[in-house]
């Protein structure tokens, strides 16, 4: 699916126009972007330091494989 989005400033020009060139094509929808305001990402303060957390489960002390190369007899 293709979304075809068109600002809201330009709907009134381009909305009609936009519909019928991509009629035909089933892929191809057209959609009035109905966003308004600030933008979110500009204004707000966010939770602070972020941290990574490693989900996968630690190995018991003492359960590695060896890795030296075996040696030749």
């Amino acid at each position: 699916m293709i979304y075809c989005v068109v600002p809201r400033d330009l709907a009134d020009d381009l909305l009609e126009k936009m519909v019928e060139r991509y009629k035909d094509n089933p892929n191809v929808t057209v959609i009035v972007d109905r966003r308004w305001g600030e933008e979110r990402r500009k204004t707000a303060t966010f939770g602070g330091q972020r941290t990574l957390r490693d989900r996968r489960r630690r190995r018991q002390p003492g359960s590695f494989l060896d890795t030296d190369p075996p040696t030749a007899a």
